[in-house]
């Protein structure tokens, strides 16, 4: 396994992490256990989940199969980089979402309980919430910090503007500041390049991709556009949408030898802003098949050839769209 720090800071994750959304609705218990022993075996130390995941079992089923997970013992808690995420709906009452100082407090706690753990490596605001002062915000993290209940704390799914704010006004307040920003980032969706990428780079911060085969499309979709989820009609709307580059990518991955999932995860390790894309198995298997785009490498003239297929934005704003 490959390893790297978080942006400028001190902390060391596996070049991929683990995503767990899948864990209860697709991926049983059991199973799900597996998948975590397969990735500790393998080296990987950063797993990534949040507090609503669990869909039809329930808000918070996640963070308790994980939870009953560390509870197993043999040091699995201590080997892993846990990131957890706040914001979503966890219950029908006020303050039971959103990021008011309340809502951090309480959710955290609840997080710790279901994870069965004493810390929350890092805490996550999974999207900007509007209507939260950003003095209130880091009011709470620093409490949770000084408690020792969460050590660093990330963004997701916020604009370039909305990092810079942030860890300004952390910055007047002496406190660490946004250590990682959690994204939708992949050759078919770039538009993190004009302004997000740009705020990580300039404030230290890693960059964790999710969606990284683009929900299944970058994953050899047209050679399986009759199987599961891509047989449904929005991802072969997509697949039609997307078709003629779809046909040159797959093309390119054969000249490489290589499948169009690895090439795609590749791809993004190859990005000098990305700590660690996320990868979400539904089975062992799917796990170990991932680890593949680790040994893969990507020549100038690879990477130039993805570029034309997927264009992606031209580059960082503004000089993407003026001089």
């Amino acid at each position: 396994m490959d390893y790297t720090h978080v942006g400028h800071f001190g902390l060391v994750v596996s070049r991929l992490c683990l995503g767990t959304m899948n864990f209860g609705p697709h991926a049983p218990e059991e199973d799900a256990h597996e998948i975590m022993d397969g990735a500790l075996a393998e080296g990987i130390n950063f797993f990534d989940t949040a507090n609503v995941y669990g869909r039809h079992l329930g808000v918070g089923a996640t963070e308790e199969i994980i939870g009953r997970w560390f509870q197993k013992g043999s040091g699995r808690r201590d080997k892993v980089v846990m990131a957890t995420k706040v914001y979503g709906t966890m219950g029908d009452w006020a303050n039971e979402s959103r990021l008011s100082k309340l809502s951090i407090i309480r959710q955290c706690e609840e997080s710790l309980n279901r994870l069965q753990t004493d810390r929350i490596d890092l805490y996550q605001m999974q999207h900007i919430d509007r209507h939260a002062w950003w003095d209130e915000i880091w009011e709470a993290m620093d409490q949770l910090k000084n408690q020792g209940k969460i050590l660093y704390v990330g963004s997701s799914n916020f604009a370039g503007w909305h990092i810079a704010r942030a860890n300004e006004i952390a910055a007047w307040r002496h406190s660490l500041g946004l250590a990682t920003e959690q994204s939708v980032y992949n050759l078919n969706e770039r538009t993190i390049e004009l302004e997000v990428i740009p705020a990580v780079l300039e404030d230290g911060m890693g960059l964790i991709p999710y969606s990284p085969l683009g929900g299944g499309l970058l994953a050899g979709a047209l050679g399986k556009v009759t199987e599961g989820r891509r047989s449904q009609d929005y991802m072969v709307g997509e697949i039609e949408q997307n078709r003629q580059q779809l046909e040159r990518w797959e093309a390119l991955c054969k000249e490489l030898g290589e499948r169009p999932a690895d090439v795609a995860l590749a791809w993004l390790l190859h990005q000098p802003a990305v700590t660690a894309p996320i990868i979400g198995p539904r089975t062992e298997e799917q796990l170990l098949g991932s680890l593949r785009a680790l040994d893969v490498k990507l020549p100038d003239e690879v990477l130039r050839k993805l570029d034309e297929i997927f264009p992606g934005t031209g580059g960082a704003a503004p000089e993407a769209y003026a001089w």
